[in-house]
Formats: structure tokens, C-alpha cells, sequence
């Protein structure tokens, strides 16, 4: 007795061999190009490239950029570090090298008014550096910004011994190490390309940086 194939021509016996009926279907399936095996699809993998880089990625000059702007509130207040430098020899060390660079942004004393105005309005209101500079930029920016406090109450507030020195010490020693904190993070999250958020400004900088 004769089987017939449904779909062929009820006149054609059907054979019963794997290789006839299963092949074609399999082969045509390879050559698809939706087929998981498939992997010359150029175009893909040029768009998943360009998926995976987000607005903070940023190249190499705009991770040094980044860097750099963060020694500009740790020079602006390294006057903070007085008594912890003077006390601390491994972070006089550390320090050490900052020196000269310190020497002349202290030199004049509108240099910091001065670097604030080409940080704020050549970088960060500057469309051309990518989200990643200014936002890092605004972050130094907002940091110095804070400085006002803390240099507000050694003007009001300016004891020469007892506790009042005690806490007028306490206060300068903790803004020098916040500083200098901000600055190794900071810094060196942008050499390694990633995204600091510094406590306190970071929110800030994100409202100032569209």
C-alpha cells in the first residue's frame, strides 16, 4: 500500500528517507539571514556600538580635561590644609609636587575669579565639549563655590586659642581633606573614563548642565 504526501501530487509515493525530507528545509534555513548562526551582519554590530556609548562616555582629551578641572578647587582652597599638612607628613609628601602649580595660582589674586569665568562660560556653557567635560566641570566649579562658607566663618569667627581655635581647626582640617578626597576620586575616575558624582554638588551640577 501506497502513503501519500500531502502536499506533492497524490500520484507521487512519499519517501520515507530523512535526507530527502528534511534537508532542503534545513539548508534554507541556514542561508536566512535571520538564522542564529548567521554572523555577517556588519551593520548590526556597528549599531550595537553606537548603543553602547551613552552621552558621560567620553575619549581620552576629555577625560584629561576633566581631570585637570578638579585641581581647581583644591588649589583655591588649599590655605584649609594648614594645619593638617603641617601635622602629617605622608600628606605633605603627597602633596609635595603640587607646590609650584599651587605657588602661581596663588600668585594673583584674582586667578581664581578668573579660572571661574573660563571654567563656567568657555566650557561649561560651550555646546562644542561633550556632557561629560562640563558636567565634571561644573562639579569643580560648584565644589569652590562651597568654599564661601567655611572661609565666611574663619572671617566672623576667627578665635587665636582655646576651644573657639579647636573648632576653627577641626572645620579647616575636614574642608582640606573633603578637597583633597574630591580631587584623587574625581581626577582619577576621569582618566579611567568613568562618571564621578562628588556628594553634595553633583545634583547641582546636573541642574546647570543640560
Amino acid at each position: 500500500m501506497l502513503l501519500c504526501n500531502p502536499i506533492a501530487s497524490p500520484s507521487v509515493p512519499l519517501s520515507l528517507s530523512p535526507r530527502t525530507h528534511y534537508s532542503p528545509s534545513l539548508s534554507s534555513l541556514k542561508t536566512h539571514p535571520s538564522f542564529p548562526g548567521k554572523k555577517n551582519n556588519p551593520a548590526g554590530r556597528k549599531l550595537l556600538i553606537v548603543q553602547a556609548k551613552g552621552e558621560d562616555s567620553a575619549d581620552g582629551p576629555d577625560r584629561l580635561i576633566s581631570a585637570v578641572c578638579y585641581f581647581y578647587p583644591f588649589f583655591d582652597g588649599i590655605q584649609y590644609g594648614k594645619y593638617v599638612i603641617t601635622q602629617f607628613t605622608p600628606i605633605q609628601v603627597l602633596i609635595q609636587p603640587l607646590f609650584p602649580a599651587i605657588k602661581v595660582f596663588k600668585s594673583f589674586p584674582l586667578n581664581g575669579f578668573l579660572v571661574f569665568l573660563t571654567l563656567y562660560f568657555v566650557v561649561v556653557r560651550n555646546p562644542n565639549f561633550s556632557r561629560y567635560v562640563r558636567f565634571n566641570t561644573m562639579q569643580a566649579i560648584v565644589l569652590d563655590v562651597l568654599l564661601i562658607f567655611p572661609d565666611l566663618l574663619e572671617r566672623s569667627f576667627n578665635p587665636k586659642e582655646g576651644l573657639g581655635l579647636d573648632v576653627v581647626m577641626s572645620v579647616d582640617s575636614t574642608v582640606f581633606l573633603f578637597l583633597l578626597v574630591c580631587l584623587i576620586y574625581g581626577s582619577s575616575s576621569c582618566l579611567f573614563g568613568q562618571l564621578p558624582r562628588l556628594p553634595i554638588v553633583a545634583e547641582a551640577a546636573d541642574r546647570q548642565v543640560l
